[in-house]
């Protein structure tokens, strides 16, 4: 292990489809097929099959699909989406540039995503029904309540039938951030099947940033979606609001997939379902590596979830201290995300201060990923046992443990 163990290894994948990958480049060059076209439509009817929706739409990022998913879902400036404080600032971009203002909702201790129950409690206790329309309005800041956007943080499914009920009461739409979520599952108690993250919501927004699951090689995005209209809308907004060249329905974006970005990521979602299932045995075999380990809180996974594993995030107290140690024997490891959102310097005009999200704050302090990757050898997890475990027997002072109450 003298090289070392990477949080995140790029290089293997990309050196074994190396031919595959040059093809694609060489295809576009000798086409001269830089914007849209087949590349794009064909990875749009592939990512579309795959997520189980009639539609996806790609774009240039995955915080693009997130704001023009909301844009076309409806979200009005001067309104206001819900959504958590413990998630990349790309979430809450997005429903500021869609001119709505972010609130947010506490999270559940175990999953990380979105508290149902803390949802309902804001929606009852700290809103008002609108009386002309009977959608909820907040109390804290006036606007209309448009809208709730899930995280599925880590590759984690939030618990969609739930928030979705609660959506249908209040009149609310769901958009599905599920940009690290490729291939994720989540078991609906109403529809009794298994769904694909991105399929359940009005819409769902991906990234395909380098380091995600199924990932380019740059930037780029997509949108899914069930419904013809809103997909319309999306693909008018991606491109300056044309329904045809020169002829602008609207004010729109420059937000389009590159068609070798879609030619790659084609090519790669191929792979998709063989390194996801490779991330869950990697997975599999941390938690039994792990799970004795005094201290250590292993990630949860409800019955109901099948995780894609874009994260493999456990927590421990002392943060530092484990990430320092594992850093000395060249292990790499991550934080996402150290500071909640409404935490923030971007966000302190909203008021918010510390303790309002109690959860989402202690989870923030604690959160340490470990090197996760579908090429991750089993070689290389026992030696990361290895060392956790080391550092756990060297913490005699129990600095780093977790008490029971506040991880049952």
């Amino acid at each position: 292990m003298s090289m070392g163990i990477p949080f995140l290894d790029l290089v293997t994948p990309h050196v074994e489809l190396e031919a595959e990958l040059i093809n694609v480049f060489r295809g576009a060059l000798t086409t001269a097929g830089f914007i849209g076209g087949p590349l794009v439509d064909g990875f749009e009817d592939d990512f579309a099959k795959f997520c189980g929706t009639r539609h996806s739409v790609g774009v240039s990022s995955g915080t693009d699909a997130l704001r023009f998913a909301l844009m076309a879902a409806g979200v009005r400036p001067g309104e206001s989406v819900i959504t958590v404080p413990n998630t990349f600032i790309a979430t809450t971009e997005a429903i500021s540039q869609a001119g709505a203002l972010p609130e947010f909702v506490d999270v559940h201790e175990r999953t990380y995503n979105l508290n149902p129950a803390k949802l309902r409690i804001f929606l009852e206790n700290q809103c008002d029904p609108h009386p002309a329309t009977g959608r909820p309005v907040s109390r804290r800041t006036g606007r209309t309540v448009a809208a709730v956007v899930p995280v599925h943080l880590y590759g984690q499914p939030a618990d969609l039938d739930a928030i979705l009920e609660l959506a249908k009461t209040y009149k609310l739409m769901v958009v599905e951030d599920a940009c690290q979520a490729h291939g994720s599952e989540y078991y609906s108690r109403q529809g009794q099947s298994w769904k694909t993250a991105g399929s359940m919501g009005i819409a769902a927004a991906f990234s395909f940033y380098p380091g995600k699951n199924l990932g380019a090689c740059g930037e780029a995005g997509a949108v899914t979606t069930n419904d013809e209209s809103l997909a319309k809308k999306i693909r008018q907004l991606r491109d300056h609001g044309q329904a045809q060249k020169y002829y602008h329905d609207m004010e729109g974006y420059n937000g389009r997939l590159d068609a070798i970005q879609a030619g790659i990521l084609r090519l790669k979602l191929r792979r998709l379902a063989d390194w996801n299932r490779s991330r869950r045995e990697i997975a599999g075999r941390y938690r039994e590596l792990l799970k004795d380990v005094s201290g250590l809180v292993l990630p949860f996974e409800p019955s109901w979830a099948r995780s894609n594993y874009h994260l493999y995030v456990v927590r421990v107290r002392d943060r530092d201290g484990f990430r320092n140690s594992l850093a000395a024997m060249h292990i790499g490891t991550g934080i996402h995300y150290p500071v909640p959102l409404h935490l923030q310097n971007a966000y302190s005009p909203l008021g918010y201060g510390k303790g309002d999200f109690p959860v989402a704050e202690t989870v923030s302090a604690e959160i340490v990923s470990l090197p996760m990757f579908p090429h991750l050898s089993r070689s290389q997890q026992e030696f990361v046992a290895e060392k956790v475990w080391e550092y756990t027997r060297a913490s005699e002072d129990g600095s780093c443990s977790l008490a029971e109450a506040r991880i049952g």
